[in-house]
């Protein structure tokens, strides 16, 4: 999808992107060795040529930083096949606040292996661990881990591609927290931590840290776990939707029929549904 992606190039929007799919340009090196057939709107043809041959070799070296760079947010998700072998799933939990002192456990999965940096412990190392990664996926990230972790540690240049699934789903129609998302999706959770909350987690930590309970913790860390590993479910459900969605070709429009009297008993509004992950 990333290699198929034009409106990174500047000058390019949605609309040029599509007609260059619609007259069978589904390549950057096809429109490279084509950039006299084709049309690119009002883009200067030079700037995107000198893109196209910059997000060939940027993605031959996999340099995250060029993409994190041209790709708008809301077109991030594209990068996710090019990029999820060096991507980590993030998610942190908090004392109740968003301060740089409330970040209590900051969850990393990277497809292999989970790890848990809790506070008074390990959670300094985050710099150095999240620097090993191109991309970063999270559910509402942007407007709360972000942002939170970028306050905590201020040194740290976040210059990963960012995939927020939170507004990609929502473009999908599918609305809703992380956990309810994942029921319609029939994604299961560690029967520990099935009922569980952002309020648990809270109170979990509060009873490690008042009682010194271990038992809580542990389970604060299997929440936190379960919430970075359905990432990735949840990527790979969104990647293949938002796909289908973005290339596929325009419906025919259907003949027009002649609309039926109005009636007195306004209908009940669809309910939403959508396929279950196997």
């Amino acid at each position: 999808m990333l290699e198929r992606t034009f409106v990174h190039i500047p000058g390019v929007g949605s609309t040029t992107e599509k007609l260059l799919w619609r007259q069978g340009c589904l390549s950057w090196h096809h429109l490279l060795s084509n950039l006299d057939k084709y049309s690119v709107g009002s883009a200067d043809p030079k700037v995107v040529r000198a893109t196209l041959e910059k997000s060939i070799s940027a993605l031959e070296k996999k340099e995250h930083q060029f993409f994190a760079r041209r790709l708008n947010p809301r077109d991030a998700w594209r990068a996710f096949p090019a990029f999820r072998d060096n991507c980590v799933y993030l998610d942190i939990e908090t004392d109740g606040g968003n301060s740089p002192a409330s970040i209590t456990t900051i969850g990393l999965y990277d497809g292999k292996e989970f790890r848990c940096l809790i506070k008074g412990q390990d959670l300094g190392n985050f710099p150095d661990i999240i620097s090993n990664y191109s991309m970063i996926v999270t559910f509402f990230g942007t407007g709360f881990d972000i942002p939170v972790l970028q306050k905590a540690f201020k040194t740290t240049k976040l210059d990963q591609i960012h995939v927020d699934l939170c507004p990609v789903l929502r473009r999908l129609g599918v609305r809703g927290g992380l956990k309810k998302i994942e029921m319609g999706l029939g994604i299961e959770r560690d029967p520990r931590t099935v009922g569980l909350n952002g309020l648990d987690a809270i109170k979990l930590w509060r009873k490690y840290q008042v009682l010194g309970d271990e038992n809580a913790l542990a389970t604060l860390i299997a929440y936190n776990r379960e919430d970075v590993v359905n990432l990735e479910k949840l990527a790979d459900y969104t990647f293949g939707k938002m796909e289908w969605v973005t290339t596929r070709k325009e419906p025919e429009p259907e003949p027009e029929e002649e609309e039926p009297p109005p009636s007195p008993v306004k209908p009940k509004a669809p309910a939403l549904t959508y396929p279950r992950l196997r």
